[in-house]
């Protein structure tokens, strides 16, 4: 599946619809996490920029623990 081009609101808002919240802001970079029941905490750090570079975006998919075709199909 080919990865669309994404901006990193896109993807803040995808995120936050999945349970994550902002934890914080450092220039252009917000820090989302999402704590799971077994008390683990996911971090995910996404560039706030018009578009998401591909090596980004995948690292982003990765970090969220969300699989891929999911993760691109609820961007549509």
């Amino acid at each position: 599946m080919r990865l669309p081009v994404v901006s990193g609101n896109q993807i803040i808002k995808l995120l936050e619809k999945e349970g994550f919240t902002i934890t914080r802001q450092k220039g252009s970079h917000i820090s989302l996490h999402k704590k799971l029941e077994n008390g683990k905490i996911i971090l995910v750090v996404v560039p706030k920029h018009k578009e998401i570079k591909k090596g980004t975006f995948l690292s982003i998919i990765k970090q969220s623990g969300i699989a891929r075709e999911e993760f691109i199909s609820k961007l549509k």
